[in-house]
């Protein structure tokens, strides 16, 4: 066999043409050797052709090759790929070794301002089973789906779209404030390469406080129920939040119900009648209860989301919170009253909050309302769930919670209701002071706030 050693062949005129062999001629190509193309190749098939690594990709990221298509194994986590920098008929594949890309996406980035079919998000392969081969065409265009057929097998980011309730906005998040019913209705459920869940906190009306013969307890506060934060971002969610995972939504309308107040026991002239509940407060599959009442005098405070304080004299128990139970929990207990013969003045429990109980009544002060919860979910540090404070028959008046609950009274003071749309508990009040005979006072109506990523 004859070898022929050259640096360069060239036509014999310029801009001529070199023709290698005769028709049926085989030129073989050896292992190792590389042949570099710098100019127009014709006539070797369509551009965009890809050659196969055939060594399983399983780790992330990494950086596609033009020219190289690509197995890439999901099973362990999601993946992401850096696309080369593009120029005109660059190639690459992606292909879905396992069918696992629904479980966990392969995520396309872009090469500094390359684009991909034309937008200038990351592409997310979300589909199982997905091949696809990408081309560079231009500028305008960047990175085009071309053997899949449809760009929309790879899409962009997608996010969370919805009306309904009182919308602001924080940074790239937007809020959906509900202080009374209505309807959350999402049209775009988003994607994971943007987003496709809801951040959100439901609080339930507070527990109204009892009719006042001598000394009554503070209202319980509504439940309190909140997501840690994560899906959304940037804010500091209660540590109720902590490790509490965002609601997955849909294309569908999200009823949304706001608990109203616990109603305020009638006058002193019917002095079995305790503080109403408050009542629940709904998004999705998360419910809040009511606050419980406060305890009449000489009365048990009620269960509910908060328990309401023991009345008066007895040592009345106060009522349970997170009732019914759920993880983490709505709310805590009631104080009780202060113990019998304890002394000549009566006090009563203050009702629980979100973070802790209401305090015991000790003569001559009335319980304090227990603390509510703070969070920052509406863009602001803002407290929300708090207790009312217990009446004293002649002491000091129950502290109210913190997150709008409302104090406690004495015969020189006046009780308060709990704080509108805050789920906070009424206080509980003393005879004579309090108005129209003795009647109790409400507690606070609840809130529903919906969170979530609307672009990037």
């Amino acid at each position: 066999m004859s070898e022929v050693k050259v640096n360069k062949i060239s036509p014999r005129t310029a801009c001529g043409t070199v023709t290698l062999g005769d028709s049926g001629d085989t030129f073989t190509i050896p292992a190792g050797v590389t042949i570099t193309n710098s100019g127009t190749a014709a006539g070797f098939g369509a551009t965009g052709a890809a050659s196969w690594d055939t060594t399983v990709k399983t780790s992330s990221p990494f950086t596609a090759v033009s020219g190289v298509g690509y197995f890439v194994n999901t099973t362990a986590g999601a993946i992401t790929v850096n696309l080369p920098a593009g120029t005109a008929g660059d190639v690459v594949a992606i292909k879905d070794y396992a069918n696992t890309f629904d479980t966990n996406a392969v995520t396309l980035v872009q090469n500094g301002s390359d684009k991909i079919g034309g937008s200038t998000d990351n592409s997310i392969l979300l589909t199982e089973g997905l091949a696809v081969t990408l081309v560079f065409i231009d500028s305008t265009q960047g990175w085009l789906v071309t053997d899949s057929g449809l760009q929309s097998e790879a899409p962009g980011a997608e996010y969370v779209t919805a009306t309904g309730g009182t919308i602001t906005c924080s940074g790239d998040f937007r809020i959906h404030t509900f202080t009374g019913p209505g309807t959350f209705c999402v049209s775009c459920a988003g994607n994971a390469g943007g987003s496709n869940t809801t951040d959100y906190m439901v609080v339930a009306g507070g527990g109204g406080s009892a009719s006042m013969t001598e000394a009554v307890g503070g209202g319980g506060a509504g439940g309190f129920r909140e997501s840690s934060g994560a899906a959304s971002g940037c804010y500091t969610a209660s540590p109720l939040g902590a490790c509490v995972s965002a609601l997955p939504v849909s294309v569908t309308s999200y009823p949304i119900i706001v608990g109203a107040a616990g109603a305020a026991g009638g006058a002193a002239a019917d002095p079995g009648n305790q503080g109403g509940p408050g009542s629940i407060s709904t998004f999705s599959s998360i419910t809040s209860t009511g606050g419980g009442g406060g305890g009449n005098f000489k009365g048990v405070g009620l269960a509910g989301g908060s328990g309401g304080g023991g009345g008066a004299r007895t040592g009345a128990a106060g009522g349970a919170g997170n009732t019914p139970p759920v993880s983490p929990s709505q709310g805590f207990s009631g104080g009780a009253s202060n113990p019998p013969d304890s002394g000549p003045e009566d006090s009563s429990g203050g009702g629980g909050g979100a973070t802790t109980a209401g305090g015991n009544g000790t003569t001559p002060l009335g319980g304090a309302g227990g603390a509510g919860a703070t969070t920052s979910i509406n863009g602001t540090p803002t407290a929300y769930a708090g207790g009312g404070g217990g009446g004293s028959q002649s002491g000091g008046p129950g502290t109210a919670g913190t997150g709008g609950g409302g104090i406690g009274g004495n015969p020189v003071t006046t009780s308060t209701n709990g704080t509108s749309n805050t789920g906070g508990g009424a206080g509980g009040g003393s005879t004579p002071r309090e108005p129209a005979c003795g009647a109790g006072r409400p507690g606070g109506s609840g809130i529903v706030i919906i969170r979530y990523k609307f672009q990037n």
